[in-house]
């Protein structure tokens, strides 16, 4: 029976061996395997991790190569569907520098005659972002989040300009590199799409899945809940905590800028207000919106009005006041909305002082070329026909 020299434990000052259980291991510590397909040896460490697609190792190649590094990791199945994935999108994200590499591809035979379905990989040192961030439990600073958050991105672009969903973004699937380089992998559960109407969702991990997919309130899973589960990335990158989700209402406390936690709100609330792809959102992180800006205005007849922010009057007073100036009032901003106008801002707003509900909605419908005029209170008062107000400091 072979030994695991990895799980020898101390007790009394005396080294005693843990048998290494064949049953449920498909690999063995200090075993060799040799890929059919390049002829290169493996010797097998110790064991990583497992999970739904099977085992992964740490692994020394033997001998020389020029395309394989000497520290690899060695992915193991008994399944041959999630193999077979995965040795495609190795293929097709190949040389992607925010990708895991997938060096060899190969199917090993036991000696009981079960197949085993073997991947390469690159070596992550520091592990996945979940294991990272339990050992330094400190929030990233807001510029490498974004950098490296635009990075995965970049990599689940080219997945959706392929109609692929990649599904399964979390923080045990984004691997920690060298210079704390964020970097892709686990392509097991990926899939196509015939339109951009979505997949079926069946299989996903609670920990990022979108509320919505989880309580079956919508049947198929899109583009917008791939980026669903980069914001949940993104605010635990900020958070420095990858053990639970990140929920709406704690995203105005995270330590970051207003216009971040825009962004972080943008994906994990209401799922129809969403950036559509990884695109969208990639340009959301490395170019800010401009910043809003008060407007002018003649008369508010005929034109769509909405309120937001704290007035120095009654929210009531100024919708009568509105009202009888000719204006049609909104409870929320939408494509009819022409007007806003702005109060003091609500400390307790979503995601920080300048990013109220409203304000992000504004900013949302900006983006999609709805022409919205923002007034201040003053400007307001003076429309209806009110004396100006003092405007509270």
């Amino acid at each position: 029976m072979l030994k695991n020299a990895s799980a020898a434990t101390t007790r009394s000052a005396t080294s005693v061996r843990v048998r290494f259980d064949r049953a449920r291991h498909l690999l063995a510590p200090a075993q060799v395997i040799t890929s059919p397909e390049t002829l290169i040896e493996y010797r097998i460490e110790r064991l990583l991790g497992e999970g739904g697609f099977g085992q992964v190792y740490l692994a020394t190649r033997l001998g020389r190569s020029s395309v394989v590094p000497e520290i690899v990791c060695i992915k193991v199945s008994a399944r041959i569907d999630g193999w077979l994935r995965e040795a495609y999108f190795g293929q097709l994200l190949h040389g992607h520098p925010r990708a895991i590499r997938v060096f060899d591809t190969f199917p090993l035979m036991r000696p009981d005659g079960q197949a085993l379905y073997c991947l390469t990989l690159e070596y992550a040192r520091h592990g996945d972002l979940s294991a990272f961030l339990s050992h330094t439990p400190r929030g990233w600073p807001e510029p490498a989040a974004r950098r490296e958050i635009a990075g995965i991105l970049e990599v689940l672009g080219k997945l959706h300009r392929g109609q692929a969903l990649h599904r399964d973004l979390t923080p045990l699937n984004v691997f920690v590199c060298d210079g704390r380089r964020l970097k892709l992998g686990d392509f097991g559960i990926v899939r196509q799409q015939s339109d951009r109407r979505g997949i079926t969702a069946r299989t996903m991990n609670a920990l990022t899945a979108p509320s919505d997919i989880l309580a079956r309130a919508v049947p198929r899973w899109q583009a917008r809940d791939d980026v669903y589960q980069v914001g949940q990335l993104l605010g635990m990158l900020i958070k420095g905590d990858a053990r639970t989700r990140i929920r709406p209402h704690e995203i105005r406390r995270l330590s970051c800028t207003d216009h971040l936690k825009e962004i972080v709100y943008r994906c994990i609330g209401e799922r129809r207000k969403r950036y559509e792809s990884a695109d969208e959102m990639i340009e959301a992180l490395r170019n800010p919106p401009a910043a809003l800006k008060v407007g002018v205005l003649g008369t508010l007849k005929g034109v769509h009005v909405a309120f937001t922010g704290i007035l120095t009057r009654r929210r009531s007073e100024a919708v009568r006041a509105a009202r009888r100036a000719g204006a049609i009032i909104h409870g929320m901003p939408s494509s009819k909305t022409t007007v806003v106008v702005r109060g003091r801002p609500n400390p307790l707003q979503a995601a920080g002082r300048d990013a109220g509900l409203k304000l992000m909605e504004i900013k949302r419908l900006r983006g999609k070329g709805h022409r919205i005029t923002l007034l201040n209170e003053t400007q307001f008062w003076r429309l209806v026909g009110s004396p100006s107000t003092r405007r509270s400091s």
